[in-house]
């Protein structure tokens, strides 16, 4: 090939480039792709991905292998059981609310506090007890967990709220644990077995926790009602305003679904 030639050819060469480049990224937008629902996160985090309406999402991590450190998210069962939890980093006048709507259906949930919650409300805790809710650790400081890395740190953490929690009720803590934002480790799952706990993270959950940006009604049921699921955890945040206006009416709808309620103490026995 003489010099002309070969000088024509190199000429097209960033073109042919571009036209590949162009050509590979519009098949890739229009390739067609499994319809999917995901809490997006980084590695030690919990996540979900939803693969269809009324069944149990996928975590990212098995129960088989959450099960090795008495770690759960989702009751493996085809009976319509909901597990309904709460978190609870402080308090913003709603929890009241949600407590007459438990009350109303006979619901007894999980209230996973911290230690600003236990200091500034000890007569919400109270009551939670005395209408047979029970209460859970979520940590006292609600830092993140999966950074901590020694036994000694993550034990102050634990037990710190279980003393608080003994002082204020005169009872002792039911050993149940809930990662502060889902956040973990192997070795997280392994300090909290040793501690006797029982970690549960959630199946189902949707954005309730911006209380200057709440979900409307219809964004709340649009996710809790087509997500839910047979075995189902449901983490659900008390400082919501939308959670405590709907609660009454989701509870209704979940069990004009043909589910019903039970606590995480059936879901360990």
């Amino acid at each position: 090939m003489n010099y002309l030639k070969r000088k024509k050819i190199t000429k097209y060469i960033p073109i042919l480039c571009i036209a590949f480049i162009v050509g590979y990224l519009l098949g890739y937008a229009f390739e067609p792709k499994k319809e999917t629902w995901a809490i997006q996160t980084s590695e030690g985090n919990w996540g979900l991905s939803f693969q269809e309406n009324g069944k149990a999402p996928i975590g990212n991590a098995t129960s088989d292998y959450l099960e090795t450190f008495h770690a759960h998210y989702v009751n493996d069962t085809d009976d319509k059981v909901i597990y309904l939890t709460f978190d609870a980093g402080y308090e913003n006048g709603n929890t009241p609310a949600i407590l007459e709507a438990l009350k109303k259906h006979n619901v007894s949930a999980t209230f996973f506090l911290v230690g600003n919650y236990l200091e500034t409300n000890p007569e919400l805790v109270k009551q939670m007890i005395a209408e047979g809710h029970t209460v859970g650790n979520h940590t006292f400081h609600h830092p993140d967990m999966s950074k901590i890395s020694t036994k000694e740190a993550f034990e102050k953490e634990m037990l710190e709220l279980e003393s608080l929690y003994e002082e204020v009720t005169g009872e002792k803590m039911t050993k149940f644990y809930r990662p502060p934002q889902g956040k973990y480790n192997e070795e997280n799952l392994k300090m909290a077995n040793d501690l006797g706990y029982y970690t549960f993270f959630w199946s189902l959950a949707y954005v309730d926790w911006y209380e200057n940006n709440q979900p409307t009604k219809q964004e709340a049921f649009d996710k809790l009602l087509t997500r839910i699921h047979p075995g189902a955890i449901v983490l659900l945040h008390s400082t919501s305003k939308t959670n405590a206006e709907i609660l009454d009416e989701l509870l209704t709808k979940w069990e004009e679904m043909g589910y019903s309620f039970r606590s995480l103490e059936d879901f360990i026995q």
